[in-house]
């Protein structure tokens, strides 16, 4: 039987202006950025509807704004017949995809991410950290080179694993640059430098994991209505307090994105519905495996072709 997983997706999707057609045009929708604003106590959908860009671009705004969008599209979603079985979101994303599994309400989760974009922005002082996108290269060789590097220039490790030949790589300033300079020695095709506030998921960000453990406490968290595939582990989970801790730990974890995605495939999942802005989660999924069907709902437009096929 065919079997549903909806996708989130996390930073770097972000785009002024997104999400506007469901506040116009969907009450649900238009309540979920009401509430955004609410619980955060300031004007958070003027920034995302209005910019600057370089204000959204922010953490601690990109978050909860992706986050926002989200739930907007998924709200205007419901009752539209499209269920998912399973649900996982890709780094920030994961947010989403529990908010969509029943595990934290709405109002927890922006609360939540507005306050996990500060400790990540925080952790590490500017300019000392950094991240690359590494074409090309097999996870292992990779990851042997940054064991190497990381004991000759700096700490640097996988931090998302996100398809076949797109591994990003987290840690110093220096450790990355050396990947950098030295990505073809583990098979890279090319190394991009990433414009990032700091090293995401790398071990440099435990002291942002720690502060997000002390407010993860203050956070309820029921049991999910449908599994949700976590980033730290790539295995299903649903009991809440264990989704605390893998939230904990996906701070200062690699992202398995490719693993998640074969893990929902061998699960039975044929078709993914990504749910937010953009769609570089469908890219990812196209280069994991192209045999499954992919739908990017982040419009009104794009919503009402899943939900109303052309015969």
């Amino acid at each position: 039987m065919s079997q549903i997983a909806f996708v989130f997706p996390g930073q770097g999707a972000q785009a002024v202006g997104m999400g506007k057609d469901a506040f116009e045009s969907f009450e649900g929708s238009r309540s979920v950025f009401e509430q955004a604003d609410e619980a955060l106590g300031f004007a958070l959908t003027d920034i995302i509807f209005n910019g600057p860009d370089d204000a959204l671009k922010q953490t601690a705004n990109t978050q909860p704004a992706l986050l926002t969008v989200s739930v907007a599209l998924l709200e205007a979603l419901k009752g539209r017949g499209l269920t998912p079985d399973y649900v996982a979101g890709h780094s920030l994303g994961e947010y989403s995809a529990l908010v969509a599994a029943g595990v934290l309400s709405f109002s927890d989760a922006v609360r939540t991410v507005r306050a996990r974009g500060e400790y990540m922005e925080q952790a590490v002082p500017g300019g000392t950290g950094a991240m690359a996108a590494v074409l090309g290269a097999e996870r292992d060789a990779l990851a042997a080179l940054c064991s190497t590097v990381s004991a000759d220039a700096g700490a640097v490790e996988l931090a998302n694993v996100n398809c076949p030949g797109q591994i990003v790589v987290s840690g110093t300033a220096a450790g990355v640059q050396a990947v950098v300079e030295r990505g073809k020695e583990a098979g890279a095709k090319r190394v991009i430098p990433l414009e990032v506030s700091g090293p995401f998921h790398s071990s440099l960000m435990k002291p942002a994991a720690a502060k997000l453990a002390d407010t993860l406490e203050t956070v309820s968290f029921a049991d999910a209505s449908v599994p949700v595939i976590a980033n730290v582990t790539a295995e299903p989970v649903t009991e809440g307090a264990a989704i605390r801790q893998l939230l904990i730990e996906q701070v200062y974890s690699p992202v398995l994105w490719e693993d998640s995605v074969q893990k929902l495939i061998a699960l039975g999942v044929d078709t993914f519905v990504e749910i937010g802005s953009g769609n570089v989660l469908a890219g990812l999924i196209k280069k994991i495996d192209r045999n499954v069907k992919i739908i990017s709902i982040n419009s009104v437009q794009s919503l009402e072709a899943a939900v109303n096929p052309v015969a």
